[in-house]
């Protein structure tokens, strides 16, 4: 059978893909090697979400007395928090699976290798099977990265996320090499399960494309409360448990690497003239390759790796190959992110430091979250900080930076004003609900 549309990776841009186009009535063949879902769902957003919010319950409980509630005796059992997770991922992609349940959309487990490709037809093997197709869509994501040091290879005592997460008992201390967005994440974990963390970060702050007020206010918090950071830090060899590091010995239970992604080109290695930058597929604004015939979504394009990037340049490739018009592009100045620490942080748009280096003038505005009545009620020694870029000339809002529970939840609403240009005086003019936290983002116009 000849298709309109050939995916390969069932992750949110695989399968957001391949449940518009089957909906428009086009005839799509989807590829999974492992379980629909992608690295998000299966090993990546939704589980690590799941553990850290027992954790959090945990950490809420042993910590009430601030709110006139004292629990006694308070546990956790880690393995119930581990069984809870895996039914949390099953429903989800048994969810996903019955979005593709159409006539005109085939699943098909297995590794996919394109074979051969014209600007006509794509050609693709899977389980001893060809598979036809006008159109090739790549979505096969990314993969850890493993540094080159010494030692960490077939070790035991080392981790990268995916063991972690699959992980039946908690480490009894733990090192966590890299400070970016997962390495954090998994540092509240642990903390809040009562396990020592200590952290290594190579550049001189964690989190570093973050802006640096707020993530100020995250790494002293957590310092406070015992995680070891240690910034500008290189790890030079690992032997079993003991880890050395600007000369010095560190050692741990386990050690867990985290230090970045790599886009994952496996079985393309027939599309031998597509363009590429830094190991990832370049893409034109409606993620069409080099390549007449054949798109790329995901982390594999190296834009923005985060799964609401991926699903959403799904719908713009698809929209480009239905001929939907008007023809739509991504607005990739306005992608919100949030880092699940305990306070969360959340931002969208540019840093302060970006719009110097773009050499735009710019009004900043900073405001305490306590500002919001709500967010003191519910977030008792907590401070929390909202800042807003914004262009000094023609007063529209370029980017705002939040930390704060639970900013996580309304930083769309930021990214609403950032993509649509919103002045400030614009924004003033939408109502949020009181007493809300969203509140902050109208105190601080």
């Amino acid at each position: 059978m000849k298709y309109f549309l050939a995916i390969i990776g069932g992750g949110p841009a695989g399968y957001t893909a391949a449940e518009k186009a089957s909906k428009a009535g086009k005839d799509v063949v989807l590829f999974e090697q492992n379980a629909v879902g992608g690295t998000c769902l299966n090993v990546g957003c939704i589980p690590t979400k799941s553990l850290l919010y027992g954790a959090k319950q945990y950490y809420n409980a042993t910590h009430a007395q601030k709110y006139g509630v004292t629990a006694e005796n308070v546990t956790f059992d880690f393995a119930a928090m581990q069984k809870r997770k895996t039914i949390v991922v099953r429903k989800l992609v048994a969810g996903i699976k019955q979005r593709l349940n159409n006539e005109h959309c085939t699943l098909v487990t297995g590794f996919a290798n394109v074979e051969s490709r014209t600007d006509k037809l794509v050609t693709i093997s899977c389980n001893g099977e060809i598979y036809e197709a006008e159109n090739l869509m790549i979505c096969t994501g990314s993969t850890n990265f493993v540094p080159p040091i010494p030692g960490i290879k077939d070790n035991p005592a080392v981790w990268d996320s995916t063991d972690a997460l699959n992980a039946t008992e908690l480490p009894k201390s733990i090192i966590i090499v890299g400070g970016g967005v997962i390495g954090m994440e998994f540092a509240t974990l642990y903390h809040e399960l009562g396990i020592p963390v200590t952290v290594i970060e190579a550049l001189p702050t964690i989190l570093p494309n973050l802006d640096p007020e707020v993530v100020t206010v995250l790494a002293d918090k957590y310092k406070k409360a015992g995680i070891t950071i240690l910034t500008e830090t290189r790890v030079e060899s690992i032997n079993g448990n003991e880890l050395t590091a600007n000369g010095q010995k560190l050692t741990a239970d386990k050690i867990l690497v985290s230090v970045g992604r790599r886009a994952n080109l496996n079985g393309l290695d027939a599309l031998k003239d597509i363009e590429l930058n830094k190991g990832a597929i370049v893409i034109d604004d409606f993620c069409k390759t080099s390549l007449p015939n054949v798109y790329a979504c995901g982390d594999v394009t190296g834009k923005i790796m985060l799964a609401h990037v991926a699903a959403r340049q799904a719908e713009v490739a698809v929209g480009r190959m239905l001929k939907i018009i008007p023809l739509q592009r991504i607005a990739y100045n306005a992608i919100p992110s949030v880092v699940y620490t305990n306070p969360e942080i959340a931002s969208v748009g540019i840093t302060e430091a970006q719009a110097a280096e773009l050499q735009i003038e710019t009004e900043v505005r900073r405001l305490p979250m306590t500002f919001s009545g709500r967010f003191m009620a519910e977030n008792e020694g907590e401070t929390g900080l909202c800042k807003m870029i914004i262009d000094a000339k023609n007063h529209s809002v370029l980017g705002v930076h939040m930390i704060g529970n639970p900013c996580s939840e309304f930083v769309s609403a930021a990214s609403f004003a950032v993509r649509m240009g919103y002045t400030t005086a614009e924004f003033e003019q939408v109502v949020f609900p009181h007493p809300t936290v969203s509140e902050i983002l109208h105190e601080i116009l």
